[in-house]
């Protein structure tokens, strides 16, 4: 991405993570704000310094410029940037960006090999796309609260992790590489990329999550979902994920878990014998496995090669040996927030290397530089409230 030029009008999660993906891949990126509050994620969250940590870790690597785009100055400003960008990204609500004069249609006309990516809840049109959206909206509307309900209690239960945010912004960054190697073949030249979360939500569940609703004619063979037997397993000082699913795994298993003799016992035996006598098995399992040291478990899951794998904490994960093997944190310091830590770029490239950028700045950290940049007296526009 080194050369690559983005516009980063985005705030909150989808557009930022994405524009910071291409940032740690080179790409140069401005993060404008608005004068006051600017982006929420600011203020969201521990902090230290005036930086949070869910900002620190959705905007590294750019530089921030802090413009009021209501002035005609600072309108200007950013159609400057805009003349010469290759990526522009942005998430407001439907409409928002043509009554600033800074619609797809406005900014082609400045520059017709820009790459305008607009993400939205729920599309541009339609009988919902003027709703305000966070993510856990989209987690009920796209079916992914529906699959996380408790089969116990018929509870829908939602992802405590922004799981739609996450999937807009990798779904916006592949989007993005796409359209950038597209006008670089001559294929295309600039083109508007359109995202709805939940487009980009209901794609990420439906491969495993709707394998059953795929197969629409009434003679369906029907079987349950893969991640409906999803269950974690209780031991006598913890919790592990357990994924026996081949006959070789089940007696792995059951050794693992100190009976063997069910490797011999014929209900046992096939996976159409297991699932014909889940009304013993599981309850045997689940006995032995609540008596059974989580350790002694997994050392045994090992020796069997049964997936297995013991629950681990976020204050866990760091020192995990795999993790410190993989080299997926950084610790460094922030110049206000002190020490941090964060996850590298986790694709590795053999040949062009992504890295993690600068920190994430401050808020208008940059405004004056890249005035500067644009031929502008900063000094000037900082005196009549253009730029913060």
């Amino acid at each position: 991405m080194h050369g690559v030029k983005v516009v980063d009008m985005s705030v909150m999660i989808s557009g930022p993570l994405a524009a910071m993906m291409l940032a740690d891949q080179g790409a140069d990126v401005i993060k404008i704000e608005s004068p006051g509050l600017g982006d929420m994620m600011r203020y969201l969250g521990s902090s230290k310094g005036g930086m949070t940590g869910i900002f620190a870790t959705n905007n590294r690597g750019k530089r921030s410029l802090v413009v009021d785009v209501k002035q005609p100055e600072g309108l200007d400003i950013v159609r400057r940037l805009i003349a010469d960008a290759d990526v522009l990204i942005q998430n407001f609500r439907p409409g928002a960006m043509d009554r600033l004069g800074l619609g797809y249609d406005s900014v082609a006309a400045l520059n017709p090999r820009l790459i305008y990516v607009s993400i939205s809840g729920f599309g541009p049109d339609g009988p919902k796309s003027g709703q305000r959206v966070y993510d856990n909206v989209i987690q009920a509307s796209s079916g992914l609260a529906s699959v996380q309900t408790d089969p116990a209690t018929g509870t829908p239960t939602l992802f405590r992790t922004l799981v739609c945010d996450k999937v807009a912004a990798l779904t916006a960054a592949q989007a993005i590489s796409a359209a950038l190697f597209a006008r670089e073949r001559g294929t295309a030249d600039g083109q508007h990329i359109v995202l709805a979360m939940l487009d980009a939500a209901i794609s990420f569940v439906w491969p495993d999550s709707a394998m059953d609703a795929v197969l629409l004619d009434d003679d369906v063979s029907r079987a349950p979902t893969i991640g409906s037997n999803y269950a974690v397993a209780e031991f006598a000082d913890g919790y592990a994920a357990i994924s026996a699913v081949t006959d070789s795994e089940f007696n792995g298993y059951f050794r693992a878990v100190g009976l063997p003799e069910l490797c011999d016992d014929p209900r046992y035996a096939t996976m159409a014998a297991r699932m014909a006598n889940l009304a013993t098995l599981i309850p045997t399992l689940r006995a032995r496995a609540k008596a059974t040291p989580l350790a002694d478990f997994l050392a045994g899951a090992a020796q069997f090669d049964v997936p297995a794998a013991g629950i681990t904490s976020l204050a866990e994960l760091p020192h995990d040996a795999q993790v410190l093997h993989n080299d997926v944190f950084a610790v460094r310091q922030h110049p206000t927030a002190g020490t941090v830590r964060e996850p590298r770029p986790a694709a590795r490239f053999g040949a062009t290397p992504a890295a993690m950028g600068d920190h994430a700045p401050g808020y208008g950290q940059h405004s004056d530089e890249i005035a500067t940049e644009l031929g502008l007296d900063a000094a000037a526009l900082r005196a009549s409230g253009v730029i913060a």
